[in-house]
């Protein structure tokens, strides 16, 4: 939990943050958004910033573009079906790429299928995420030196989570997904951090 501090302000109780809690398994909650938090008579008022607060919804929320090519594909229909339930982290499917923000490429890729996938990964809007599902989207696998088969889906597009497994489990692709949000969470941060240090550079000068 984030620790708030109380601040007494013209005769009012102000909580403010005191510190970010560390997030554990992807575990963060509304409060590692709040700048300040104020209470005052008939109700209470939480103060964020629009980028912070856009891009925590952003991590929240992959849009994965359906792409089972081999065997793979039925572990994250199961990670997607009634039990693993991946909806309950935000991640939901798409049958088209102009919806979809999340590549979850399961299976083999052959020579042939490779232009496809990387038209549709073309399709999809900016920002974009690729994970690699499997041992045979990762590397080939048992294929890898079969003269159809691509070793490796990184040699086609960008790919940010690898999930190895001959298959992965749903648990496994559930935590790659959850991977996936803290690594847009520092990727936000780190450039931030950078326009704040050059902000404050410009103003030394």
């Amino acid at each position: 939990m984030a620790k708030l501090k109380v601040i007494n302000k013209d005769g009012v109780n102000v909580r403010v943050l005191e510190q970010i809690h560390s997030k554990e398994n992807n575990t963060s909650i509304l409060e590692d958004l709040i700048f300040k938090f104020e209470k005052f008579p008939g109700g209470e008022i939480l103060i964020t910033s629009t980028s912070l607060l856009l891009n925590w919804a952003k991590a929240k929320s992959a849009w994965g573009l359906t792409f089972g090519l081999a065997c793979c594909a039925i572990e994250l229909m199961a990670t997607y079906g009634p039990e693993f339930d991946a909806e309950r982290i935000g991640s939901i499917l798409r049958a088209t790429p102009r919806q979809a923000d999340l590549m979850i490429v399961a299976g083999t890729v052959t020579i042939k299928m490779a232009p496809r996938l990387k038209r549709l990964y073309e399709q999809m809007p900016n920002p974009k995420w690729v994970i690699a599902m499997g041992s045979c989207a990762i590397s080939g696998d048992h294929y890898r030196n079969v003269y159809s088969v691509v070793p490796g889906v990184d040699q086609v597009v960008p790919v940010d989570v690898y999930v190895p497994g001959c298959p992965p489990t749903p648990d496994a692709l559930l935590n790659g997904i959850m991977k996936l949000a803290e690594k847009i969470e520092l990727e936000y941060k780190q450039r931030r951090s950078k326009i704040e240090n050059k902000y404050k550079k410009n103003l030394d000068i």
